[in-house]
């Protein structure tokens, strides 16, 4: 079973409509502006700016959103956010982990709680399913950006960890700390990559049947719909059968 593409979909899935695409801009833009005001406005100058803008325009996020989010951690606009991470259980003992953005902490951990207990889950202390995770740098290329050997040895060459290939995409793994730099590595080599982020990449994971993965998706929807979520990472595997099946 190919762990990456199951566990990922549910990081980042794809085609739902207008409304989704609208919550999806407004959450890069409020990382866009937290990454230019932690460090210099200047993407170039600020490795995790650089990544925040990357990762908007890989999901089509217009150039103006994008300058308008900068201009506004420049102008001292926007609300102060601290960044929380949840950690919590959904079916079958599945581990979830929530990355949230928030200027109203208890307002967003009610939220979250309310949203794990509604949805056939339960929120967990700090440290109860983070030891199943590891983070890491993802990259990912189209399949079209070379052959699993010349990928793998692009990936080599830019100090990556680990490459993943399949039919559609080529998928590296790197050490959390040398994202940025495997990144520009790759792209001098590659050229410009379908995605670059930070993840939690699951070392152990638990198998559900259709029941549960319906269960769990209801779950990661209701998370995904709070205005302060900004990531949810599961560590689910399923059969190609169930997948199918969803």
């Amino acid at each position: 079973m190919a762990g990456h593409s199951k566990w990922a979909n549910i990081q980042h899935r794809k085609g739902r409509q207008d409304a989704v695409r609208a919550k999806l801009f407004s959450k890069f833009s409020k990382e866009i502006t937290i990454a230019a005001k932690m460090g210099d406005p200047d993407p170039e100058k600020n490795p995790r700016l650089r990544l925040a803008v990357k990762e908007a325009k890989s999901q089509s996020m217009p150039k103006d959103n994008i300058e308008r989010a900068i201009k506004k951690a420049i102008g001292g606009d926007g609300e102060d956010y601290e960044e929380i991470r949840y950690e919590g259980y959904g079916p079958n003992g599945v581990a979830v982990i929530v990355e949230a953005m928030t200027d109203n902490r208890n307002r967003t951990a009610s939220n979250v709680r309310s949203t794990f207990t509604k949805n056939g889950g339960n929120l967990g202390e700090t440290g109860s399913v983070a030891f199943m995770f590891e983070r890491k740098g993802e990259i990912i290329y189209k399949a079209a950006a070379g052959d699993a050997d010349t990928i793998m040895m692009a990936a080599i060459e830019a100090g990556a960890e680990d490459v993943e290939s399949d039919e559609e995409e080529h998928v590296v793994y790197c050490a959390d700390t040398d994202l940025n730099e495997v990144a520009t590595a790759l792209e001098a080599e590659l050229g410009e990559s379908e995605s670059t982020k930070l993840i939690w990449k699951p070392t152990t994971t638990t198998e559900l049947d259709l029941d549960s993965m319906q269960t769990l998706m209801k779950l990661v929807d209701a998370l995904e719909d709070d205005d302060d979520v900004q990531r949810v990472t599961t560590n689910f595997e399923a059969s190609d059968e169930v997948m199918a099946q969803l």
